[in-house]
């Protein structure tokens, strides 16, 4: 499929059983050499809504078929990731969107299986290797009991510098592993104190921007969303201009909002973009998939561009001042 048919299915040209659609859309999005982030929230749009529609083998081939791509979508990925381990082992094993701390995550929530598939990933970060081996052989690790303990507190000390995951939920074998287990909790947690922000930091935030974004000027609301993620005001105006509303929902995320925030935020400054009962629930299904350390991860790259931008800009402006102030023989010389 050309890029072409993947843009026609994702805004609605093409028909058909959401098994066919499905397929058909994962297909045609792997076609594209480089699609834009547009077409990864096409994409994105269309497959969450199909995805409890679908059978266990449509659900294989679209995680190995996004398996090695770079642009596939995270919410999508992560989905499937939360699959049992004969749909999800593609991408636990060479899928790139799959950060360490998004693989810890999956580790505590899914246990053993899931751990056994991300073990063969390669180049596999060594805190990761150590801890898969202490859930896998809590007992045969090392031989001296001592060393063992060391390994695991070890691990679990550099998975906590890494990693601010999820809850989990399936057994492992092993007092050992039941502390690493009761220990990745405590840390996954996303509820926990240190991960969540303080309503008396949030409150003022929100408030701000809900009174921004009802007063239906852009600027007023661009303004304060620039000021609640310290980023500078081109950045913010980006977010809010898009044609769709990921942007949005990862600098939402970032200031841990409520749901209810959100959409009441997202509604008020993209209307259109939510004409239906369907359009609502699918923003709130993406908002909840999303995990706030990757929204952070986000606004940390929007900040790094923008740094990167002015360092540009200044260089550019020494530049010019420079040969204005060369004289003209110089220059000729120089030349």
């Amino acid at each position: 499929m050309s890029a072409s048919d993947f843009r026609q299915i994702a805004i609605g040209r093409e028909t058909g059983k959401p098994e066919r659609l499905f397929r058909a859309a994962v297909s045609a999005f792997c076609a594209l050499p480089r699609p834009s982030r547009r077409e990864i929230a096409q994409l994105e749009d269309l497959t969450l809504p199909l995805f409890d529609k679908v059978s266990v083998e449509a659900r294989r081939f679209v995680a190995a078929a996004l398996s090695e791509s770079e642009y596939a979508p995270f919410g999508l990925v992560r989905k499937l990731c939360d699959e049992p381990v004969d749909i999800a082992a593609p991408l636990l094993v060479r899928s790139p969107v799959l950060s360490d701390v998004t693989l810890i995550a999956l580790i505590g929530r899914h246990g053993l299986p899931h751990a056994r598939a991300i073990a063969r990933r390669p180049n596999l970060h060594k805190t990761i290797a150590d801890l898969i081996r202490v859930l896998e052989r809590p007992r045969l690790v090392y031989p001296e009991v001592g060393r063992q303990q060391e390994t695991a507190a070890n691990a679990l000390q550099a998975a906590e510098a890494i990693a601010a995951p999820v809850m989990s939920n399936g057994p492992v074998p092993g007092e050992l592993a039941e502390n690493v287990r009761r220990k990745l909790r405590a840390m996954m947690t996303p509820a926990t104190p240190r991960q969540a922000m303080p309503d008396e930091e949030r409150a003022p935030a929100y408030d701000r921007l809900k009174t921004t974004a009802l007063t239906g000027n852009d600027s007023f609301f661009q303004t304060a969303l620039a000021d609640a993620l310290e980023i500078d005001l081109l950045a913010a105006r980006s977010i809010t201009e898009k044609s769709g509303y990921s942007q949005l929902i990862d600098a939402l995320k970032a200031l841990d909002l409520a749901e209810e925030q959100a959409f009441l935020l997202a509604a008020a400054i993209l209307p259109g973009q939510f004409a239906h009962a369907e359009s609502v629930r699918l923003f709130l299904e993406r908002y909840r998939a999303l995990h706030r350390d990757v929204a952070l991860d986000r606004v940390r790259d929007w900040k790094a561009a923008s740094v990167g931008a002015r360092i540009r800009s200044n260089a550019e402006r020494l530049q010019t001042r420079v040969k204005s102030s060369t004289p003209m023989g110089d220059r000729l010389k120089a030349s």
